[in-house]
């Protein structure tokens, strides 16, 4: 039998996604962008067409479903003119089409033994859906993820959700780490609206901000109180640049010295050059990863406070304090390296006879050259809110200096809890924290060079 289905009864947005079997593919963005009912044409199409395409459509609790995807299933079918071909279970939410054998069922993520319990009765699993995944927690989809596995057949995971929540581990585990194939969306998108319903949203952006940041615009939401200007941030992050080039630095390494650094060209590279510096001197300040969870992280300023680059990864201390001599000497730059966890990136640095290191001034704790100093910048109570009261006003009058995208990011999830400012649970502060260090290390930069130059002769006995 051939059954026509029309290309203009799809949203041209969506259409190139239509015979996507990717292992993973999200749906996200602003409401009433189309995107749910698209996933339903696409698993109606697949259940007509393919030889074997059993489907599994799973919400945070199974009784949404029966008044949110079944139904629209189900009218979708109806649109197209083909109920004849289809049998509807209301009472047990199974779909079957009689053409192929394919099935549909519907469950709940509450209900973990129901999901372990499906089969059908032509092959094995093949799709999973999760409609409003951001409502799920992150061990249930893990849970599907298995379901999944096995077979002789291709397997597809389909998320689709609102952006309620940019510290949410969907945005970590699919998104930001690019496992899965991703269609954004928002409703410009959708065909289909008439005008009135596009007024209807857009009136949103006076009467309700938040509402028309995540439902109209598709832009991750912010949980909590931002200690920075989110709007700010969030319109910076919309126009952002994309790095001029990536990659990471190769070296050779005697056991003394690193000798014949370059810069080699990679897409995943942990280093991010957004600008080459117009003037002499750059500044980096560098937070260490502290107990293992957190990253490594290096920011590189010129001289008038542009975010030139960064350098971002989880790896030992010894392999990262290479790669930061390295971002060093290619940039000519002050480092400024927290030593609250470990000494041990400034001692080696000061072993590698790094040129350009961070003084500390007037610290009680050291003598040398007549007043008192060491290297390394260290984070107290005294410290830290100031850093981080200065880069607050950076942001809010200069967000044009800031040109990481990741950066931005962890400053949407920085928020004042308890009344301290920190990260949000799950979320990470390596990037807002070395670039406070930056900005308050940029005051050295114009200083005579060799007051602040490593001294092999006193790294024994005045390390950090």
């Amino acid at each position: 039998m051939k059954i026509s289905i029309r290309k203009r009864v799809f949203n041209d947005h969506y259409f190139p996604y239509l015979t996507n079997k990717d292992r993973y593919l999200v749906f996200y963005g602003g409401g009433s962008s189309g995107k749910s009912y698209f996933i339903g044409q696409k698993i109606v199409y697949h259940l007509i067409s393919s030889p074997r395409e059993n489907v599994l459509i799973a919400r945070n609790t199974g009784d949404t479903n029966r008044k949110s995807t079944y139904p629209l299933l189900k009218s979708i079918v109806k649109q197209w003119g083909l109920s004849q071909y289809f049998r509807f279970n209301e009472s047990d939410l199974r779909i079957r089409c009689t053409l192929t054998g394919n099935e549909v069922v519907f469950a709940g993520l509450d209900d973990v033994e129901k999901i372990k319990s499906i089969t059908f009765e032509n092959g094995e699993l093949t799709t999973i859906w999760v409609e409003e995944a951001t409502e799920c927690e992150e061990d249930d989809i893990n849970q599907l993820q298995v379901r999944l596995r096995g077979g002789n057949t291709k397997k597809q995971m389909i998320l689709s959700f609102n952006p309620i929540n940019v510290s949410h581990w969907i945005k970590r585990h699919f998104i930001d780490s690019g496992l899965a194939t991703v269609c954004f969306s928002t409703y410009k998108d959708n065909k289909f609206l008439t005008d009135e319903d596009r007024r209807s949203l857009e009136a949103f952006k006076d009467t309700d901000p938040y509402y028309y940041q995540v439902y109209c615009l598709g832009e991750w939401g912010i949980i909590g109180d931002c200690f920075f200007n989110a709007e700010i941030v969030q319109k910076r992050i919309e126009n952002a640049p994309k790095p001029i080039k990536q990659g990471y630095f190769t070296y050779k390494y005697d056991g003394l010295h690193i000798t014949d650094i370059k810069f080699v060209e990679d897409a995943n590279g942990l280093v991010k050059i957004y600008r080459e510096p117009k003037g002499k001197y750059t500044v980096i300040g560098a937070d260490t990863s502290g107990d293992g969870s957190d990253y490594n992280v290096a920011q590189v300023l010129d001289k008038e406070g542009n975010q030139v680059a960064t350098m971002r990864q989880q790896t030992d201390e010894d392999l990262f304090v290479k790669q930061l001599y390295c971002l060093g000497m290619h940039f000519n730059g002050l480092l400024a390296v927290e030593v609250n966890f470990s000494s041990y990136q400034v001692n080696e640095l000061q072993r590698l006879e790094y040129p350009h290191l961070y003084v500390r001034e007037n610290a009680p704790d050291q003598m040398q050259d007549g007043y008192m100093k060491r290297y390394g910048f260290r984070t107290t109570a005294l410290t830290r809110p100031l850093i981080l009261s200065n880069l607050v006003e950076i942001v809010r009058e200069h967000s044009e200096k800031l040109n990481d995208v990741t950066t931005l990011n962890e400053m949407l999830t920085f928020s004042t809890i308890k009344g301290k400012p920190q990260a949000q649970e799950g979320c990470h502060d390596d990037c807002v924290m070395s670039l406070a260090i930056a900005y308050e290390a940029i005051s050295q930069i114009p200083r005579d060079r060799e007051r602040t130059r490593a001294r092999t002769d006193s790294f024994f006995a005045y390390g950090s």
